[in-house]
C-alpha cells in the first residue's frame, strides 16, 4: 500500500476515497491482528503511517463537506 500525500488525496473523487479508506482499514486490521497474536509485522512503522493517512483522508472529506454546506 502506497501512503498518500494530501495533494494526491485532493485529486481523488468521492468513490475512490471510499475505496482507499476501506483498503487502508483492512490493512490496518491485518497488522493489528498480527501484533495481537505476538508475531512482528514486516514493517512496524506502517501502522503509524496508515493511521496518519486515514486521518488525512478524513480531514479532507470533512473540509469538502463544510465547503458544500457553506455554499
Amino acid at each position: 500500500m502506497v501512503i498518500l500525500r494530501s495533494s494526491e488525496i485532493r485529486k481523488l473523487g468521492g468513490k475512490e476515497l471510499e475505496d482507499k479508506v476501506t483498503e487502508l482499514k483492512k490493512e490496518l486490521m491485518k497488522l493489528r491482528s498480527q501484533i495481537s497474536t505476538g508475531t512482528l509485522p514486516e514493517s512496524p512503522g506502517k501502522v503509524k503511517e496508515i493511521k496518519r493517512t486515514l486521518a488525512r483522508i478524513n480531514t479532507i472529506q470533512n473540509q469538502r463537506t463544510k465547503e458544500v454546506q457553506s455554499k
